[in-house]
């Protein structure tokens, strides 16, 4: 029975048109939310950002919807906004996929985070165009999440994933959690010398079906088969036994500096990702709907994560952020 579900499933996929990923809108975007200029947490510019972002998908005949909250920081109290839009689907259960749309607040030099904070943003816009017209077996959520960033100059303890954790938490209180089946998180995609890494912290299925979407679009050469392990805003749903999945690419020497800008993106990249998702979306939710026809209920398998505050040596274009470990090669394991 798992079987013929799983085929059928992908076969109501196959004869529906396929929704076409368009990186030359995704770059309009992240041209236009770069332009913005630094877009930290709590300014101006993020209220700017937002409303370029709410605008763009009133477009798309979407509805955002805002929750917004004060956090405090070890800086100071910081109000902050998540932007969320649901498209239904078939099926009440959810599938979010988010990525963050804050810059790093720096005051040493001028921080556009074209990479870093822009093209996460920039992807969500196109994929709910893309989305919008296409026929969902579950229920799909876009989620524009603030406060990834840390406020003080290094990532540690509290001071980072403010709004993922501020999200699920809101979402455990009143009981939106129960319907929110996997998450796909993505961030710093825009790397003109793409290499995204398996994240050992993300749910193994996940990876596993993006990473083999990539391989059948012979897109390996971007979605490399090296492990490295990842401290994102997927960790607060990995924490509340939502099975998640980190798509980003740290070995990008522009991180954190003056130089992540237009110079160090690409279009390429943007259609890169968008086509890999795209193109596991329909085995993702076969997999989610085979789960929930056979157990009636959401199975959890809940992770622990130790935090590593190990400060690197490496040079920059090898630090990978978020307290990330280590890189290992495929005989590594």
């Amino acid at each position: 029975m798992g079987s013929a579900l799983l085929a059928l499933a992908l076969g109501l996929q196959a004869l529906a048109p396929v929704p076409k990923f368009d990186s030359g809108r995704a770059w309009e975007h992240l041209r236009q939310l770069v332009a913005i200029g630094p877009r930290p947490s709590g300014s101006p510019a993020i209220e700017q950002t937002r409303k370029y972002i709410k605008d763009q998908l009133a477009l798309s005949g979407l509805t955002t919807v805002e929750q917004s909250w004060d956090d405090q920081t070890p800086l100071d109290k910081v109000h902050m906004v998540n932007l969320a839009v649901t498209i239904p689907g078939a099926r009440k259960e959810r599938i979010v996929i988010a990525g963050h749309y804050d810059t790093k607040l720096y005051r040493q030099f001028r921080f556009v985070g074209a990479s870093d904070g822009g093209s996460s943003a920039a992807f969500l816009i196109e994929i709910a165009r893309v989305l919008k017209s296409r026929k969902n077996p579950m229920t799909i959520e876009l989620l524009f999440l603030d406060g990834e960033e840390a406020r003080m100059p290094e990532w540690g303890g509290n001071d980072n994933t403010y709004g993922s954790r501020h999200y699920v938490e809101m979402a455990k209180r009143d009981g939106s959690l129960a319907s929110l089946k996997a998450m796909l998180l993505v961030d710093m995609i825009g790397d003109r010398d793409l290499d995204i890494r398996r994240d050992t912290n993300s749910t193994p299925w996940l990876s596993n079906v993006i990473w083999e979407a990539a391989r059948r679009q012979n897109l390996d050469d971007y979605f490399i088969a090296d492990s490295t392990r990842i401290e994102d805003d997927h960790l607060p749903f990995l924490a509340a036994g939502i099975p998640s999945v980190d798509i980003i690419d740290l070995d990008y020497e522009a991180w954190h500096t003056a130089k992540d800008t237009l110079d160090a993106v690409s279009a390429r990249s943007l259609q890169v990702v968008g086509d890999v998702v795209l193109a596991s979306l329909p085995h993702i939710e076969a997999h989610l709907s085979k789960t929930l026809v056979l157990t009636g209920r959401r199975i959890v398998k809940r992770q622990s994560f130790r935090v590593l505050k190990a400060k690197s040596t490496l040079p920059r274009r090898k630090t990978l952020r978020h307290s990330m470990i280590t890189t290992l090669s495929d005989g590594g394991h």
